[in-house]
């Protein structure tokens, strides 16, 4: 059994592995399951945008690593400078992820400047994979 301050200590040295050349901030974590396993990480920067983490899926990966496994619906809203405009739906990466964790049923609210649409996450991503297909 492996005590507090071990894990403590597992998350500084996996702190040292970090690779943050901008912003210089170096993290590190331990994770313990319930067999007493340690699964250590870092940060990692990139100087690309592109392996950026779009608002879908940090509201999923927020709920999902605070135990949550079931969603009833999510809204998206965006636009320049915080001024909504048009409708914003998921990215394809999103989608899949929602699907990982939602059924097709999953009501999807876009945002637009006089209101919203309603849609699915079904009508979103038709004919989805998802962990029922790997059974």
């Amino acid at each position: 059994m492996i005590t507090d301050e071990e894990l403590v200590q597992k998350a500084i040295e996996a702190m040292s592995f970090a690779y943050a050349p901008y912003s210089n901030y170096y993290v590190g974590a331990a994770l313990l399951t319930d067999e007493d396993e340690v699964y250590t990480g870092c940060n990692v920067e990139n100087a690309s945008f592109s392996p950026t983490n779009c608002a879908e899926r940090t509201a999923v990966f927020k709920a999902v690593s605070e135990g949550k496994r079931k969603f009833k619906a999510i809204a998206i809203v965006g636009g320049k400078k915080g001024v909504m405009e048009g409708m914003f739906p998921p990215c394809g990466v999103c989608r899949q992820v929602l699907r990982e964790f939602c059924d097709t049923d999953l009501k999807v609210l876009l945002g637009k400047p006089d209101g919203y649409m309603e849609t699915t996450l079904g009508d979103l991503l038709p004919y989805s994979f998802s962990p029922a297909d790997l059974k």
